[in-house]
């Protein structure tokens, strides 16, 4: 089994930056992909973005992209979301997640049900 554990959240002001990291321990993997989701009370969880594992390759949801980068250290097992210019409409549970050996393109990773593996969540709360 892999777990994964997210940490980096908390709280700043409308325009700072935060960088959240999530890192990989027990089974990990070369392939698939890795992801980050988040969720605001009473809203559904959301893609954010993810990263190709082997390839680095790269897909964000528009409501982030160019303010987020998601990046990868392989030989930590570690994956980042840097995450600046930050907005209210921000705020949320951040959850990292897992898709391990899967084949494809990583804008075809952005459904929750796609991903086995999930972290516990780190509160990220911007203020105006």
């Amino acid at each position: 089994q892999a777990q994964l554990v997210e940490s980096g959240g908390g709280a700043v002001q409308a325009g700072g930056s935060l960088r959240l990291s999530c890192a990989a321990s027990g089974r990990t993997f070369s392939k698939g992909f890795m992801g980050w989701f988040r969720q605001s009370p009473g809203k559904e969880r959301e893609f954010v973005g993810n990263i190709g594992l082997r390839w680095g390759s790269l897909y964000y949801a528009d409501t982030v992209k160019g303010r987020f980068t998601v990046s990868r250290d392989n030989a930590k097992n570690t994956v980042y979301l840097q995450m600046n210019s930050l907005k209210p409409e921000d705020t949320a549970v951040y959850y990292c997640a897992a898709a391990p050996s899967v084949a494809g393109i990583a804008s075809s990773y952005t459904r929750e049900r796609q991903y086995a593996y999930w972290g516990q969540g780190t509160q990220v709360t911007v203020s105006p």
